[in-house]
């Protein structure tokens, strides 16, 4: 087929096209009549998974060190730490040598008994001392056979007894601390012919430097006796001592 035989019909079908488009442009709707509501807003998507760890960063380069800084000042003491507790028992340690032999204590001791001798002078005058001459016991000297008198060396109790044999005469004796009578004691005769006896003790506290011995308490009342077969005796000891916490005791 020729070129100008198609000329007329490439024509038409342009023609067909232009009429067409009219058409379509014809059928559209204005938008301002076409307005509708806003539409629901979707749900929220899923989350992302973790991204992938970054690089490590480079290293930094070494900075030059800095000026040492000041001394701070001292802080407060702290409160004390709750007491720990008690730690195991150690072992035993090595047995140490022997040591020197001490002092053995001794107990203070003070005791006498004298009697009276066979035909010995008795005092006839009421205050004079007994004095009681024979000496039994008297290991530490507290007693003086010459003056009649216990001295006391050891501060303490003691116990002292007179025991008298009386004959042909009524007897009155007291026993003396110091000064004063402690306790006094009397057997009346009675023109019994045989001997009879007076008999007494007491207890006395004492310190050193204290004196205690017998006196007659009349004079007409002075029937002391002794002889081969019967004594008069006087006889005092140390019940307990009042020292404490001495290591020897002479």
């Amino acid at each position: 087929m020729s070129s100008l035989r198609l000329l007329p019909l490439l024509h038409s079908l342009l023609l067909l096209q232009v009429h067409l488009s009219d058409q379509l442009e014809d059928n559209k709707i204005p938008p301002s009549l076409c307005t509708g509501h806003p539409g629901i807003p979707g749900s929220a998507g899923a989350h992302g998974g973790p991204g992938q760890p970054g690089r490590d960063g480079r290293d930094g380069r070494d900075a030059a060190a800095g000026e040492k800084g000041l001394i701070g000042d001292t802080g407060d003491p702290g409160e004390t730490g709750v007491r720990g507790l008690t730690g195991d028992r150690g072992d035993n340690g090595e047995k140490g040598e022997r040591g020197q032999a001490g002092e053995c204590a001794v107990a203070p001791k003070s005791a006498f008994s004298v009697k009276l001798s066979e035909g010995h002078a008795l005092p006839l005058t009421v205050g004079d001392v007994v004095r009681f001459d024979q000496v039994v016991i008297n290991e530490q000297s507290d007693y003086n056979t010459e003056t009649g008198r216990f001295t006391c060396k050891v501060p303490g109790v003691y116990y002292f007894a007179v025991h008298a044999t009386v004959y042909r005469a009524s007897l009155q004796f007291d026993l003396m601390k110091n000064a004063h009578t402690v306790a006094s004691y009397f057997q009346y005769y009675g023109n019994w012919p045989k001997p009879a006896s007076l008999s007494g003790g007491s207890l006395l506290h004492l310190i050193p430097g204290d004196q205690v011995w017998v006196q007659m308490a009349l004079s007409e009342y002075n029937g002391f006796y002794s002889s081969t077969k019967t004594d008069s005796t006087f006889n005092g000891f140390l019940v307990y001592s009042d020292w404490k916490n001495s290591a020897v005791f002479a």
